[in-house]
């Protein structure tokens, strides 16, 4: 199916780390990793998503965090902020102030821990979605949230005009089939090592984690896939795997993907409560991969904050 609604935001999206100092957001750290990523030629900036630490960021941080990505991208990339919520109400306030600033669209997680029913999802999206004039990417991430929105349901959700994309992070390349099957949806891939599988059955592109770490590559496995280059896509395929596995494998999200940021420098690796530091053994693992992608030079240094 072609024209899908939310084509605009095909490539390569990366959930951006918050930088912490001192236990504060670091927003000159922020504004280097933005520059950075934007040199990169990312399609789209996600701030405060998991991989941002959205749940133990305060009100006022959460806002400003988006207010500055916006801000700070000035147009040259579109900005997917962050604004879900367990509480539609709560979404709904951070979705319009998100939506003032000057947002491109926002990314909803399903309503976590209070599990809502088929229907309870439904009107939770309905509600965000009729409520702004950007568009909705519907979040679902089951391993997080301890619920899963049925491919039906989000077959009813793409009657709405409002809702144009889902991050589809089940894991299952059947639900992404499905969703491209039997709706005008955008699918974006919201794990990476599943991105080319999925942009095989007609996915548009990554909302990416190790995006943080090796922005070029996966973006050239996004292009490669997308123009049709088979070759091209399976050799960084195969090149970023052990990369992407590690970032989800190795601890938590956002935990090993700040380890390797604090590693090459680019990040002070600082975490909130309750997420901790990347343990040793784990850290070991963590700089072999490092080394191995040609990333660092000597797997036993590490860059001090």
């Amino acid at each position: 199916m072609t024209n899908r609604r939310g084509s605009g935001f095909a490539g390569l999206s990366v959930a951006i780390v918050t930088p912490f100092r001192d236990g504060e957001v670091d927003f000159a750290r922020l504004r280097e990793q933005i520059e950075s990523q934007i040199a990169a030629g990312v399609t789209c900036l996600v701030p405060v998503g998991t991989t941002g630490e959205s749940p133990t960021l305060t009100h006022d941080e959460h806002e400003r965090v988006i207010a500055e990505t916006i801000q700070l991208a000035a147009g040259r990339v579109k900005v997917m902020a962050g604004t879900g919520s367990n509480s539609t109400a709560e979404a709904l306030r951070l979705t319009k102030r998100a939506q003032r600033e000057g947002a491109d669209a926002t990314l909803q997680v399903a309503p976590y821990y209070n599990k809502p029913t088929q229907e309870g999802f439904y009107q939770h999206f309905k509600a965000i979605a009729e409520a702004v004039s950007i568009p909705v990417c519907v979040y679902n991430i089951p391993g997080r949230s301890a619920a899963n929105i049925e491919t039906q349901t989000i077959q009813r959700l793409a009657e709405i005009d409002g809702i144009a994309l889902v991050k589809e992070a089940t894991g299952k390349l059947d639900a992404c089939s499905e969703i491209l099957a039997t709706t005008d949806l955008t699918v974006l891939s919201g794990d990476d090592s599943l991105t080319l599988p999925m942009m095989s059955v007609g996915a548009e592109g990554v909302i990416s984690v190790v995006g943080n770490v090796v922005p070029g590559d996966m973006l050239a496995l996004v292009r490669a896939a997308s123009a049709g280059n088979k070759a091209t896509a399976q050799h960084l395929h195969y090149k970023l795997f052990a990369l992407c596995r590690d970032m989800l494998g190795l601890a938590t999200n956002p935990i090993p993907v700040k380890a390797a940021m604090r590693i090459l420098d680019t990040d002070t690796g600082e975490l909130r409560l309750p997420m901790t530091p990347l343990d040793q053994p784990g850290m070991v693992k963590l700089r072999k991969t490092l080394l191995r992608y040609g990333l660092i030079t000597d797997a036993s240094t590490i860059v001090t904050p």
